[in-house]
Parts: structure tokens; C-alpha cells; sequence
């Protein structure tokens, strides 16, 4: 589980010669030994790190600073590269998951921007740079956020001069295939607004499956692909197994079946690479533990087994100790419809020694939050276990986590795990420093802030009621409750609605407790007016600012804000009749100002009551009304008002991140060093990848 950033400068809310990886190819599984050491660039530290570096459509991308590399250990630094080297393997499955063209428009934008001979300064060869660079930040043709399809600002015609004029052996043909034949394949997919019109839709009153581009099911209606799960059995229903994490669910000859992807199977191509990758990170395992859960992760891409996938998770938590850690796998399922299916991502971090100790003190509180939080006797754990809480500084992200990143992660995601083995919270502390920075200057907090008082608190206290909330909301929020005995998991029995509310869920936690007198007393905060900045930040953004992410007549389909907007909007309504939250209009402006504190407080505890019981419970139908009450829906004349004030402001209303470069330094075949090497250039790191980390064929 993950929070992501909320609103941008408001608050933050929420792998020598021995070392020889297989080289990347298109349509061959065959490993290839190339050499991957090189000497680093003279600009490899002269990067202005934590700046923009490019700047398009809705999007800045920034760059991060990664401390604390340089002092780690030889044996850290080659399980850190290697690890990364793992990571940046995977990167072709999660473009294919979320579209099944979209590995052949990707290679075709590639081969275009890499090789075009024409004029480079046309309108034409701009947009289809632009195009390409939102492609390459979405991993895909859907807007990372609001999974729209993204269109071309380019021609059919347009393209194929632009083709006519690059180096047409970089396409990926298929056998036979003219160029012509090509294009006209990819001539829907890439401009026809109805074709593939949304990665994912969850209205419950269509068919979520049919209506998403998302490329987790083929020929499968939401109904076939419930009922297949349903009739599931586990052999011990305490511990159920994550079906259909691990695979896409076909129709063949009319029965249903399972691709699982594992080595051997689908995406084997570019999951034996990650396998290469950490088997190298076993010869370099900090220790035992460490060692343990990757043989279990590769064993588990061996087998496919989701039965090995519990183990893996098992053996990751219990590693709390390691300096170097990482995130593999098929993970989150916010991206299918129906929230079974896992999209693939990597996150590679370095733990921060000094910063870990504020969120450790959080973890080591757990049972006195779960004791103490305003829900029923019978939905809290009697004995909180194992949960395990640091910063993070991030070396490395690909898949669902890159460019677009989380700030805070909260795995794993079985509920019977995290209740008899625990759990890991990190908060990703250079990836928010990265964001504070580019954010500082922007105005957007003072637009929709209405008194001095409330600037001044945000000025002094947002940077830390940021990151309480996010150490609240993945430490205890996503930790906290229990399911009642006999209850299906909320994939199951809250369906589409999961997602929004276990999110929900979370932050109602982090909101109840961030203006608990607690907090003070374990030098966590100076005074409650840190409690405060963050429930002026809440309410702004969900019930204003993040809606200059939409578009206008659009509803909110994005799991994070459906949550933000239905806390914001619910204490709202609740409060009106005590005056608890003010709605005042001057000069054509509207503001939303909290008169009552401690009333808001209590409303927060009352919606996380309600949230919970459904959870615990598996109450489908309240979560249907609570989520389609207050979460879907967007009052058309608030969200043009916020479009029309964050216009001059000229925003960018998402960022994420170029990634580093980590160069091995070799003497005599062995790696004796690992070099950072920032970089500022997007598209060259786009290229980058396309050339040495792409390894599956464009159909999987």
C-alpha cells in the first residue's frame, strides 16, 4: 500500500567481468553476456540534483539526491547496483500490463525520437517528442493519474513522413510485416479516442473489464473473472492465498485460464533477467535474513507459486535490519478493476539512519494507537505484532513507481501477514526532500489559503505535519484493524470500493492522531498546531486543489483522490450544522476555513469508525454509498473556479523523478567501487533504457 503526493506546494500528502548481465533483446529470450562497467561520465556529480529537469504537458521531472551512497560499504554499494540492475529489468512488464499495444507504441516513439533525419524543429517532430516524453512518464498511452487515454498532437500522415524518415530496422515488425502495416495496426490504438478510451474503469454499473484498457484480463467479463475466484478454495481459509496476484486471466476455447507471470511463462523474457540480477544480490546479502527472502523472491519467479509468494513476504519482514532493501514483484493491485491482479514495480532504498529514528518511535507505539483509536472493541488487534517503520532514501524505482513515485509504501499487503507477522512502513525521505524543494516557490498554497494565520502555520509546520501524516498513515493506518472472523478479504467483499477505502482507512488514522496531545509528549511535534496545518491542508485539497488534475465533466476514478475527496467532503457535510468547517466566498473565491478543531477531530474519528466497521464487516453496500456519495462525483462549478485560479499560476500539476545512474568501477574483472552519476536528461535516460534494459517481445 502507498501514499502518494497529494498537492504539490501545499503539503506533500500524504548491480566486472564476473558481473556480465544478459544483454537486452526484443524478441528473444536468449541471454546475451554484455559488458555493463564503464567509466562514469565528467558530469557525474555536476548535476544540479532536486531541479527540474524537463518541463511538458501537465508534468515537471525532477531529480532526487541519493546521501549516504558514497558511505556505505563495498559489499552494500554492488547489492545496491545490483538490485537496481533488477529493478530496471522489469520496467517492459508494466508498460505491457497497463495496455497491450503499448510496448509497440513505445519502440515505435523510440525509433522516431532517436533516428528521425527530418527537421527536428518542426511543429510535427515537437509534438511527437512531446508525446512520446508523457508516454514515457506514463509508462503508456493513459495518463499515469487520471487513466485517460492521451492523445497525439501529431497526424496519421504526420507520422508515417516521420517514419519514412528514421531508421525503420529500430520498428518492431512483426514476421512479414511492412512498415505500412505497422502503422495502420497501432492507427487505433494511438489515435482513435474511442479505442482504449480508459486504462481502468470502476463503475459497478458497466462491465469494469470490458470498459478498461488495463491488459490484466483478454475476453473476460468482470462477472466470469468473480465467480472464477469465488469458487477458489483455500486450504486454510486463516491464510488465503492472493489469487490471481501473479497472473492475466484469459478465455481459451471458452474456458478460463490463468498466464502466470514467472520464468518460463509470461513475461519470462524480462523475468529471468530480474532473476539474474538477484541471484547476484544473494552473493552480496548483508546477512542471513536478507539472504533468505531473496532465494525465496527468486524461487518464487521460478515457481509462480503464490504459495512461495507468502514465504518471500514472510522472510522480507522479518529482515529488519538490513541497511540495503527492496521492493520486487507484482504488488499493488489499484490497477485492475477488480483489484486482483498485481502491477509490476521495484523500489531499491538505503535506509536513513538518523531520520529512521522519529518513525521508529511512531512503530514502537502501534499498540498504544490500535488501543486507543475510536473504533469498535471487536475491529482492533489485541496484540499489534512486528511492525517494522524507517526513512528511506531511494537508489533506485521502475514499474508502478517510476517516474511517478509514492512517498510512503506499507507492505505486504495480506492482512493475514501483517496480523501474525507484521509489517514494514518506510517513508521515502529523499524523494520528499526532492519534492519540498521544487515546490517551495510555486503559490499554489497561498491561493487557496485564507488568513495570514494559516500561511504562517503552513510555513512553519507543513513540512512536518507532511511527515507525520505519512508516517501515520503507513505505519499505523494501513497496520491498524481487523477483519471479523469468517469475513472475506476487501478485495472480495468490498470489490472496487477496496482500494478508496482501505486508503481512506489510513488517513482517517494519521488525521485522528496527528491532534492527539501523544504526539507531544514523545517529542514527535512542538504543539497541536502542527495537527492543525495538516487538517487545513486535508480539507483544501480534498474538497479544492486536487481538482485542477481533472478535467472538466470528468468524475474522480483514482483510488488516492476518490479517498481525499470523500474525507474532505463527508466532514464537511457532517460539520455544517455546528459550523465546524466555514465555506467563505470573497471577491468570486472560495475558502473552506475550520472554526472547530476538536469537532473536526471527532468527525474524522467517527467516518474512520464507519470505515472501518466496513472493512471489518465486508459491508459491500455502505461502501458503495459512501464512495459514490461523497468520492466519485465533482461539483462542476468548484472545480472550474480551481482551474481558473491555478491557471496563472502555470503549474505543473504532477511531477516525478529521473532516475541515476550507478557505474561499477572495475580492476582486474572485479568491481571495486559504484559510482552516482546524476543525470538531467529525460529523454537520453528514456533512451537509455529502451536500448539496455528492454527485454520483452512487443506481444506477450
Amino acid at each position: 500500500m502507498k501514499i502518494f503526493i497529494a498537492a504539490m506546494a501545499v503539503f506533500l500528502l500524504v548491480a566486472c567481468g564476473q558481473d556480465q548481465a544478459p544483454s537486452a533483446t526484443v524478441d528473444s529470450q536468449q541471454q546475451t553476456p554484455v559488458k555493463v562497467a564503464e567509466e562514469p561520465s565528467e558530469a557525474a556529480t555536476q548535476v544540479e540534483v532536486s531541479a527540474q529537469v524537463d518541463r511538458f504537458a501537465d508534468i515537471q521531472v525532477l531529480s532526487y539526491e541519493v546521501p549516504g551512497f558514497d558511505q556505505l560499504s563495498l559489499q552494500e554499494k554492488k547489492l545496491a547496483y545490483f538490485l537496481s540492475q533488477a529493478a530496471l529489468a522489469g520496467r517492459d512488464i508494466f508498460y505491457d500490463q497497463n495496455y497491450q499495444h503499448n510496448l509497440r507504441i513505445r519502440k515505435l516513439l523510440s525509433a522516431v525520437v532517436s533516428s528521425y533525419q527530418g527537421d527536428r524543429s518542426s511543429a510535427e517532430f515537437t509534438d511527437l517528442l512531446d508525446y512520446a516524453k508523457r508516454v514515457w512518464f506514463a509508462n503508456g498511452i493513459h495518463h499515469h493519474y487520471s487513466a485517460d487515454k492521451m492523445l497525439p498532437g501529431f497526424s496519421q500522415q504526420a507520422l508515417a513522413e516521420m517514419v519514412a524518415n528514421s531508421d525503420q530496422s529500430l520498428l518492431p515488425l512483426g514476421p512479414g510485416q511492412t512498415v505500412e502495416e505497422f502503422l495502420a495496426q497501432l492507427q487505433a490504438p494511438v489515435f482513435d479516442p474511442a479505442t482504449a478510451a480508459r486504462k481502468i474503469v470502476l463503475d459497478a454499473d458497466i462491465d469494469q473489464l470490458s470498459a478498461s484498457a488495463v491488459n490484466f484480463y483478454r475476453d473476460v467479463t468482470a462477472a466470469e473473472a468473480t465467480e472464477f475466484y469465488t469458487n477458489r478454495l483455500d486450504e486454510d481459509p486463516d491464510r488465503p492465498v492472493s489469487w490471481g496476484l501473479n497472473s492475466q486471466l484469459v478465455k481459451m476455447d471458452g474456458e478460463l485460464v490463468e498466464r502466470t507471470w514467472m520464468v518460463g511463462g509470461m513475461y519470462g523474457a524480462a523475468i529471468e533477467q530480474i532473476v539474474y540480477w538477484l541471484n547476484k544480490a544473494v552473493t552480496v546479502a548483508e546477512n542471513d535474513l536478507q539472504k533468505a527472502w531473496l532465494e525465496k523472491l527468486v524461487t518464487y519467479y521460478q515457481t509462480g507459486d503464490l504459495k512461495d509468494y507468502d514465504s518471500y513476504n514472510i522472510a522480507w519482514v522479518a529482515d529488519t535490519d538490513s541497511r540495503v532493501d527492496a521492493v520486487n514483484g507484482f504488488t499493488e493491485v489499484y490497477d485492475d478493476p477488480l483489484a486482483y491482479r498485481g502491477s509490476w514495480e521495484s523500489v531499491v532504498s538505503i535506509r536513513d539512519l538518523e531520520a529512521t529514528r522519529r518513525i521508529s518511535t511512531i512503530a514502537d507505539q502501534a499498540q498504544w494507537f490500535e488501543d486507543h483509536a475510536p473504533i469498535m472493541d471487536d475491529h482492533k488487534k489485541k496484540d499489534v505484532v512486528g511492525i517494522s517503520a524507517k526513512v528511506i532514501t531511494i537508489v533506485m524505482e521502475a514499474g508502478a513507481s517510476s517516474p511517478s513515485t509514492p512517498i510512503g509504501i506499507n507492505l505486504p499487503n495480506a492482512n493475514w501477514i501483517r496480523k501474525e507477522h507484521g509489517s514494514k512502513s518506510v517513508t521515502l525521505g529523499n524523494i520528499m526532500t526532492a519534492y519540498e524543494k521544487a515546490s517551495a516557490a510555486s503559490g499554489l498554497g497561498d491561493e487557496f489559503t485564507y488568513s495570514e494565520e494559516e500561511k504562517e502555520r503552513a510555513k512553519k509546520y507543513g513540512e512536518l505535519a507532511t511527515l507525520l501524516h505519512v508516517d501515520l498513515h503507513e505505519v499505523i493506518g494501513h497496520a491498524s484493524g481487523q477483519i471479523n472472523e469468517g469475513v472475506g478479504t476487501p478485495k472480495e467483499t468490498l470489490k472496487t470500493y477496496s482500494s478508496t477505502l482501505d486508503e481512506a482507512r489510513a488517513d482517517l488514522v494519521a488525521l485522528y492522531f496527528i491532534m492527539d496531545p501523544r504526539l507531544v509528549e514523545l517529542g514527535l511535534m512542538p504543539s497541536l498546531e502542527v495537527g492543525k496545518a495538516l487538517y487545513e491542508s486535508d480539507i483544501r485539497n480534498g474538497l479544492q486543489v486536487q481538482l485542477r488534475r481533472i478535467k472538466p465533466g470528468d468524475d474522480l476514478e483514482q483510488a488516492h483522490m476518490r479517498n481525499r475527496q470523500l474525507i474532505a467532503s463527508w466532514v464537511y457535510e457532517k460539520g455544517q450544522p455546528d459550523n465546524v468547517v466555514e465555506k467563505i466566498v470573497e471577491n468570486g473565491k472560495t475558502y473552506y476555513v475550520i472554526k472547530d478543531y476538536d469537532a473536526l477531530r471527532g468527525l474524522y474519528g467517527e467516518l474512520l469508525l464507519e470505515i472501518q466497521r466496513i472493512k471489518s464487516e465486508g459491508d459491500y453496500e455502505a461502501a458503495s454509498a459512501l464512495v459514490e456519495t461523497y468520492g466519485v462525483k465533482i461539483d462542476q462549478a468548484t472545480h472550474q473556479e480551481v482551474l481558473d485560479r491555478v491557471a496563472p499560476l502555470n503549474l505543473a500539476a504532477y511531477a516525478g523523478f529521473i532516475h541515476p545512474r550507478y557505474v561499477p568501477v572495475e580492476e582486474n574483472g572485479e568491481i571495486v567501487d559504484v559510482l552516482v552519476e546524476y543525470q538531467d536528461d529525460f529523454v537520453g535516460q528514456m533512451l537509455d533504457y529502451e536500448k539496455n534494459h528492454s527485454f520483452l517481445p512487443v506481444e506477450n
